[in-house]
């Protein structure tokens, strides 16, 4: 295949689909399907966007069509034929079919076609744990009005990263507080086409409760924004090891950001339309436990803005671990939280070991 481009999710597309012949053949009907937009019915002022805008969908359906004919080759034994082109074809499908970032709106997200199918199923618990989830925003900072994901896991406590909660705290010697002039909060909507005022729940942090000393986590204490609601329970998360967790169906909810420090950004961008920052729902698989760094890999599409992300046991949608970053082309890492049931500062934040 020569030198190409590497995905961020860690697996090749022979790890994820069953069927790699009816991927290409999926992909291929849905350009089919799919009428382009014609700019001459467009009035002359909107004009230029609608050629950009038809420009990014035709060589967003280039791209899956060289993909769909890799994965063929693929089937065939004859992956040292594929092209450059053919091969970051396949990356595009495999993170558009095999693990998608799949918009939120109204709590709630599309049905998908393939292996994916399967989320309807569990679609009241994603709901659910959907809800639990939300955005990490700021002011007073002096470039970010957010600073990454963050969930509910104890009565008035939210999880989030360490390097998400430096943002905005600060060690005082005794233990951590907020940086001057700055106050943060937990916002459970900002989805994709929402209206300011159709806003979801809010809530103020209002305490630093503790930083982990050997794990990139944070535990903060929070409390209804004026005339919000009542915090809702917190979400499940998981008191023992899963069995078999390589390969364990699992998603991540969070708020992707753009990263401009992956391959191809360009050819990124105009695949997956310039949409970041808002909600999503990231479906994939455990890869590895390395307990010994207390390390769980697992391959959801995630970028920066997904540090502090929950990690979601497919089966029983407990919480498994917590995302806080990756390494391009090798995969995702989260902190498997059941090793840590009886650690003194989760305990003491009523952490929801189920």
């Amino acid at each position: 295949m020569g030198s190409r481009s590497r995905s961020p999710v860690a697996t090749d597309p022979e790890q994820v689909f069953t069927d790699l012949r009816e991927v290409a053949q999926r992909v291929r009907d849905q350009l089919f399907r799919e009428v382009p937009e014609s700019t001459e019915e467009l009035p002359a002022d909107e004009l230029p966007a609608g050629q950009i805008s038809q420009f990014a969908q035709q060589e967003r359906d280039r791209v899956l069509s060289a993909g769909a004919r890799g994965l063929e080759k693929l089937a065939e034994g004859r992956a040292d034929e594929i092209s450059d082109d053919e091969s970051f074809g396949m990356e595009a499908i495999v993170l558009l079919e095999g693990r998608p970032a799949i918009l939120v709106q109204h709590q709630d997200f599309p049905s998908q076609e393939g292996d994916w199918a399967v989320l309807d199923g569990h679609r009241a618990a994603i709901r659910e744990s959907i809800a639990h989830v939300g955005r990490v925003e700021v002011s007073g900072h002096a470039s970010l009005d957010w600073v990454g994901t963050a969930f509910l896991v104890g009565p008035d406590t939210i999880m989030t990263n360490r390097h998400v909660a430096a943002e905005f705290a600060r060690a005082d010697g005794i233990g951590w507080t907020f940086q001057q002039s700055m106050s943060a909060r937990i916002d459970m909507a900002e989805e994709y086409g929402a209206l300011p005022a159709d806003g979801g729940p809010a809530y103020e942090i209002s305490e630093v409760l503790g930083i982990h000393q050997d794990v990139d986590m944070a535990l903060l204490r929070v409390s209804p924004a004026a005339g919000a609601a009542a915090l809702p329970a917190p979400v499940a998360v998981a008191a023992d090891a899963p069995a078999d967790l390589p390969g364990r169906p699992v998603y991540c909810v969070g708020y992707p950001a753009y990263d401009g420090r992956r391959n191809e950004p360009e050819s990124m961008r105009r695949i997956f339309m310039d949409i970041y920052n808002v909600k999503r729902l990231q479906p994939g698989t455990a890869t590895e436990l390395v307990p010994e760094q207390n390390v769980m890999k697992h391959d959801c599409s995630t970028l920066g803005g997904n540090s502090g992300s929950p990690v979601f046991d497919l089966t029983d949608h407990r919480v498994l671990g917590l995302h806080f970053g990756g390494r391009y082309g090798f995969g995702n890492y989260a902190v498997p939280l059941w090793q840590l049931v009886d650690d003194p500062l989760l305990r003491r934040a009523e952490v929801n070991f189920v």
